[in-house]
């Protein structure tokens, strides 16, 4: 059995797929991206608001779930470009500050949805 999770402060899925999945103890969210709720727009000033921006929709659809960053247990972050990996870093790790850090994986691609910089999914664990 799967629930879809759906906000209003989080963007809205741009195709045929849910901002989030809950199945068993799991939530599934979709790569997010900076566009910022309220207004519709992309938040491409720099590298780091646009990571900002893709956390707190991350943090948004984690707490419709009832829960936080600290139950995320894998995120994927996508890049455009790795030479601006440390710096993602480091907005990164402001967001998941627990002592034990989500697992991760980080991979540049040659394009994201509406040419974006960054876009992170992830999955959370509900606890037992």
């Amino acid at each position: 059995m799967k629930d879809a999770i759906l906000t209003t402060h989080a963007p809205a899925p741009i195709g045929p797929y849910s901002q989030a999945i809950r199945a068993g103890n799991n939530l599934y969210i979709s790569g997010q991206i900076a566009i910022h709720p309220p207004s519709g727009d992309l938040i491409l000033t720099n590298i780091e608001e646009e990571t900002h921006q893709v956390l707190k929709n991350l943090g948004e659809i984690l707490k419709a779930a009832g829960l936080g960053y600290e139950h995320v247990v894998s995120c994927t972050v996508y890049i455009s470009d790795m030479s601006m990996f440390s710096r993602i870093n480091t907005i990164y790790a402001l967001y998941f500050t627990d002592s034990t850090p989500p697992a991760r994986a980080t991979v540049a691609v040659s394009g994201l949805p509406k040419n974006v910089n960054v876009e992170i999914g992830a999955i959370a664990q509900f606890p037992a």
